[in-house]
């Protein structure tokens, strides 16, 4: 029955939209049935790609008139499995990869338009073009598009100055499961027309619909920026100088925290990367000050102005301020890698999670102590914003041991333990990567009845077939199965 409406689906699309809508070939399809941390692998017939938004609403209507599930994806960079079609093969992949046009550009109002299926680095470049910045970057910045960021309410490591994806998003156009066209996309700083629905499809992971487009608020573009590496002796120690540097300037864009044990390893994967100090230091801090005014204070002399007494007054070990933008570059290029090489180093269960920020340095320190002594031979540590309590708590697995069965065997008990030590923090099991196919059993566990039971009233009114994203961040009832 469901071959057969797929059949059915995929011959529709093809005759409303042109043979471009439908992708079929089995080896074009499968690089895209795989998540981008290579842990998720699903099956699909066909990839359903349109160009416009009219077209994205015809396909949703055809899909529910067969009761064709559908998982829209974008880059495919999710990094819990949101965009990996369910294994059985009952749902069709919808690539929102055409509709790729930036359609407005307003350096004046500081608004851009962009569609689902621009790459996050091509809006960057669009922005610049005309004298000012998207602000929100991020290592998949050259794969991300503007769909997915919206659809997992995306981070990054400008978040502490600007904020996440949801408040970078000024309106939302989107398709819903009936295949009905919601043009939310007028900037309108008062609109008091009921309940919030840009709010609740940011961050939704396609589960309510499909974003086709955003309105999304830019910034003056960088006329200077300054870049630091600062070693010092503990979290808490970094989070000292983030306060001092947050009440002398506001300029303070980015600030990056990460272990001896992480630049170790990027240092390791990166054979032409070098340390940018001399010495070795137990933590590391990657901070950024940024100025729009061509006639501020110059960002690497405010950073110099900022790190000498604290330098002077042993607040912290070490510090270097980039001498070029290549050195900057470079600075950052280590951070970005981080993920990459941890991942090059064998098998790890990783863990994207938040807790608040004044309690962010003592648990970075406390739950790998907690973890390394609850499963002996791991080694566990974490990275990340500092400025806004996201962690990065990656649990690595012991020398010698065979990733797969490794990684089956371990990683539920080791993601309940640190989900259960967030929990206690007062934290949250997902910061910025949303929860994907990963993270719903955890949700379901943690969550809490008031919060599932909204989530799931909401997802049955507006998709009461289960059509959109099926086994995606929650399910229809407890336990409920993908349709």
């Amino acid at each position: 029955m469901t071959q057969a409406a797929q059949t059915a689906l995929i011959a529709a699309v093809r005759e409303a939209l042109g043979p471009r809508a439908v992708i079929d070939d089995p080896a074009d399809v499968a690089p895209w049935l795989t998540d981008w941390r290579g842990r998720y692998h699903g099956e699909s017939a066909a990839i359903l790609a349109p160009a416009d938004t009219a077209g994205v609403a015809a396909i949703v209507r055809l899909a529910a008139e067969h009761r064709v599930p559908l998982v829209p994806q974008g880059g495919n960079s999710s990094m819990v499995g949101g965009a990996t079609p369910p294994g059985d093969g009952t749902a069709l992949l919808l690539s929102l990869r055409r509709l790729n046009r930036v359609r407005a550009l307003d350096p004046q109002g500081m608004l851009a338009v962009a569609e689902a299926g621009v790459v996050l680095a091509d809006l960057h470049a669009a922005a610049a073009a005309e004298g000012c910045r998207f602000p929100l970057t991020l290592g998949a910045r050259g794969t991300a598009t503007i769909g997915g960021l919206v659809s997992t309410n995306a981070g990054g490591t400008q978040v502490l100055r600007f904020g996440t994806m949801r408040a970078l998003v000024a309106g939302i156009e989107a398709v819903l499961p009936d295949g009905a066209i919601y043009d939310g996309l007028s900037a309108l700083k008062k609109d008091n027309r009921g309940y919030d629905l840009k709010g609740l499809l940011v961050g939704a992971e396609g589960t309510l619909g499909v974003v086709t487009a955003a309105t999304l608020r830019l910034a003056p573009a960088i006329a200077a920026r300054g870049v630091a590496w600062v070693g010092v002796t503990n979290p808490a120690e970094a989070l000292a100088l983030l306060r001092r540097m947050e009440a002398a300037t506001p300029a303070i864009e980015s600030f990056e925290i990460l272990p001896q044990e992480s630049l170790d390893a990027v240092l390791a994967y990166l054979p032409a990367a070098r340390a940018p100090l001399a010495g070795r230091h137990p933590w590391h801090v990657l901070i950024e000050a940024t100025a729009s005014d061509p006639a501020a204070e110059p960002p690497a002399a405010l950073l110099e102005r900022l790190l000498a007494p604290a330098l002077e007054a042993g607040q912290v070990a070490d510090a270097v301020i980039a001498a070029s933008e290549a050195q900057a570059e470079a600075f950052w290029a280590l951070r970005d890698s981080i993920s990459a090489a941890e991942r090059a180093q064998g098998p790890a269960v990783q863990h994207d999670i938040s807790v608040p920020v004044a309690t962010m340095p003592a648990f970075m320190i406390e739950a790998a102590a907690a973890c390394e002594a609850r499963f002996p031979g791991t080694q566990a540590s974490g990275f990340g914003h500092l400025g806004d309590g996201n962690v990065h708590f990656h649990v690595r697995a012991p020398a010698g041991v065979e990733a797969e069965a490794w990684y089956a065997r371990a990683a539920p008990e080791i993601s309940r333990f640190v989900h259960d030590l967030v929990v206690e923090a007062g934290g949250s099991i997902s910061a910025e990567h949303g929860i994907g196919q990963m993270k719903r059993a955890e949700l379901e566990r943690l969550g809490g009845a008031a919060r599932l039971g909204a989530l799931r009233a909401i997802k049955a009114a507006l998709d009461p077939l289960g059509i959109m994203n099926p086994g995606k961040l929650v399910s229809l009832a407890p336990g409920a199965p993908a349709p």
